[in-house]
């Protein structure tokens, strides 16, 4: 028997079943324990400005301290890049298409025609900015909640299309409304995108940990995810500030491309780099530094600032 813990929405719940599924065909069987997490319920406030690490994770993380739990399940993009002590990430599994992807009704939605301001909903950081580089034209829009919600809100005239991941897109089935495909290359993903990540407390017994493992683990995936959350660590970040990152493995080898892009989008700071795959950390690490180095230290310094001061207006009004 394996107990699951897992947000309670659409889209964890079928991530979960996902994972269940697989347990189940080893003959094992499987309890899932949904609940809600701090980022579920405060839905008029932005990721950056809850003020918390972890807010998808916290209330998952104390059901495994205490054992009701031995895994819980994640979109890998919600991790933070360092766990508090006495948990860690045991398991990847295969990753979905990473690519950030515009969804709409409408089919017609050109974001090139500037004659038109199109309202562009999302709750990231990182694409709000990403839009405002390349295409300034656009206005986002803050969007919080399910993709049910969120598609809901789109429709009740709160803006003319979504950004989204793809891959919560396609396993809700609406990818039929999936009217443009962001480029990678451009429009880098964030940290862990397209993946589910298996948590567990570091008290779980060994046996059930490889066993676990065994049967959710992608080793590819592993690879490409370690390089990229070492460099978002390094960065000290995680999904309340504007940083990209994507392993690709060639081979024996893993080409990884990261950076950082400010608030307004005015400026990006990116570079990559490329080497054996079982130096995955080592790579993820190394570009990190590279990025600090090469003007991304003095910008996390600016997004931060400019993030407490929205904060800090936030609050008063």
């Amino acid at each position: 028997m394996i107990t699951i813990g897992t947000r309670k929405s659409k889209l964890a719940m079928w991530q979960t079943d996902t994972v269940a599924r697989a347990w189940q065909l080893q003959g094992m069987e499987t309890r899932i324990c949904g609940m809600e997490t701090k980022g579920d319920k405060i839905l008029d406030t932005s990721i950056a400005k809850i003020g918390s690490k972890g807010v998808f994770t916290e209330e998952l993380e104390g059901q495994l301290a205490s054992g009701d739990t031995d895994i819980a399940v994640h979109s890998a993009k919600d991790m933070q890049s360092q766990l508090p002590p006495g948990f860690c990430l045991i398991a990847f599994t295969q990753r979905e298409k990473v690519n950030d992807v515009l969804v709409s009704d409408d089919a017609s939605l050109n974001l090139d025609d500037t004659s038109k301001i199109l309202r562009i909903g999302t709750s990231s950081v990182r694409r709000r900015a990403l839009l405002q580089h390349y295409y300034p034209h656009l206005q986002a829009v803050e969007m919080r909640g399910n993709l049910q919600t969120r598609i809901q809100k789109m429709r009740d005239g709160a803006c003319d299309a979504l950004m989204l991941a793809y891959a919560g897109v396609k396993r809700m089935g609406y990818d039929p409304m999936i009217v443009k495909i962001f480029p990678e290359d451009a429009f880098v993903p964030p940290v862990g995108q397209g993946c589910i990540a298996i948590e567990a407390a570091t008290t779980l017994a060994p046996e059930k940990r490889e066993a676990i493992r065994s049967c959710l683990n992608d080793p590819d995936s592993e690879s490409c995810l370690l390089a990229e959350r070492a460099f978002l660590k390094t960065l000290e970040g995680g999904c309340s500030i504007p940083a990209f990152a994507l392993a690709v493995l060639e081979g024996e080898e893993i080409r990884l491309s990261g950076g950082l892009v400010s608030l307004d989008g005015s400026r990006i700071v990116k570079t990559s780099k490329t080497g054996r795959r079982t130096e995955a950390e080592a790579i993820g690490s190394e570009l990190g530094r590279s990025i600090l180095n090469n003007g991304g230290r003095e910008l996390l310094l600016e997004i931060r600032r400019q993030q407490r001061i929205d904060s800090d207006t936030t609050q008063e009004e």
